[in-house]
């Protein structure tokens, strides 16, 4: 048995409700996606924390050494954690009572999945939190990359 996937609609209501996230293994390497997506995110009204104990600051921001460490609850743990990994940093969300756990593009754990489900957390697997944002924003294309139009169409909010 898998873990149940969330629907667009879920994921939208998520990132509609959330006012943090913490972004857990950021590097401070501009030339790797977790660097992008916090790029990115920084600009949003939410906010951004780095999780990652390589690091004292990362986009400007000081980078945490752990989800323990934070100054508030994230709403959102995001996750760029190499697969194995994922078990600890959904005990980690859990212990500290994050509502939603975010596995970037390219991550599935079914295991680590169903225990934050049972511990009654969403799970998103495999999908970009930056996409997915800009998606629901109106910034992307359905081809995945912004189209550049400008409309008179009313933008809804995130």
């Amino acid at each position: 048995m898998t873990a149940v996937d969330t629907s667009p609609r879920e994921r939208l209501r998520v990132l509609r409700e959330s006012s943090s996230i913490a972004m857990v293994g950021v590097s401070a390497n501009p030339l790797r996606s977790s660097n992008f997506v916090a790029t990115y995110l920084t600009r949003t009204p939410y906010r951004v924390y780095p999780v990652n104990p390589m690091y004292d600051e990362v986009l400007g921001e000081r980078c945490y050494p752990s989800l323990a460490d934070l100054p508030e609850v994230p709403d959102i743990v995001d996750v760029f954690r190499a697969r194995e990994e994922l078990p600890g940093v959904v005990r980690e969300a859990i212990d500290v009572g994050a509502q939603v756990v975010w596995f970037q593009l390219g991550l599935r754990h079914d295991e680590a999945a169903r225990m934050a489900q049972e511990a009654g957390l969403v799970v998103v697997q495999d999908r970009c939190l930056k996409i997915e944002h800009a998606r629901f924003a109106g910034g992307l294309h359905l081809a995945g990359f912004d189209t550049g139009v400008i409309s008179s169409k009313r933008r809804r909010p995130v």
